[in-house]
């Protein structure tokens, strides 16, 4: 299985595919797309659509795992953040591929182990996970760590779906 995850944001998006082959994760390719700040809001939507896209055409992922963002200090921020997190989702739904979305607080839960975890141990602990020779870019790193967290929540799921729950007890 290949899933791509998505850091969205309008000024850097990050990107990170990893594969999964007997439950072990590993290192595809991952990076950013950036836009520039002096152009309108609308290309700069253009940039993120298109940026995933070729991703999307180039690697083709399986499935998508985003960043779930409820808000932020600055409202301004916040709704120009879900503009680009709607044309990521957007453009991954075009592919007809099925999306996923997560908090960071259950991303560094996940990858981590501890939900309030630092941007620096997230990094950390994806360079570890796939092995990696460097720490990849803040965004990138982002991004890997919602693929991985993704594997981890689909692997809790598979096993919880395999007992019934029945009278309130777990069966076979």
């Amino acid at each position: 299985m290949r899933v791509l995850g998505i850091d969205p944001g309008l000024r850097n998006t990050g990107f990170g595919i990893i594969d999964i082959n007997e439950n072990k994760p590993s290192y595809v390719t991952s990076g950013i797309i950036a836009t520039q700040s002096n152009e309108n809001l609308p290309l700069r939507l253009k940039s993120i659509l298109n940026g995933i896209r070729d991703i999307v055409n180039d690697n083709k992922p399986d499935i998508v795992s985003i960043e779930k963002v409820f808000f932020n200090v600055n409202p301004k921020s916040t709704l120009l953040l879900g503009q680009a997190r709607g044309v990521c989702i957007a453009a991954c739904v075009l592919h007809e591929l099925e999306v996923f979305e997560y908090t960071a607080l259950q991303v560094k839960q996940s990858v981590v182990g501890y939900g309030h975890a630092s941007k620096e141990q997230v990094s950390k602990m994806v360079k570890c996970l796939l092995n990696l020779n460097g720490e990849p870019k803040k965004d990138a790193a982002d991004a890997l760590a919602l693929a991985i967290a993704h594997t981890h929540y689909a692997k809790t799921c598979q096993i919880f779906n395999m007992f019934s729950v029945k009278k309130g007890r777990l069966i076979d």
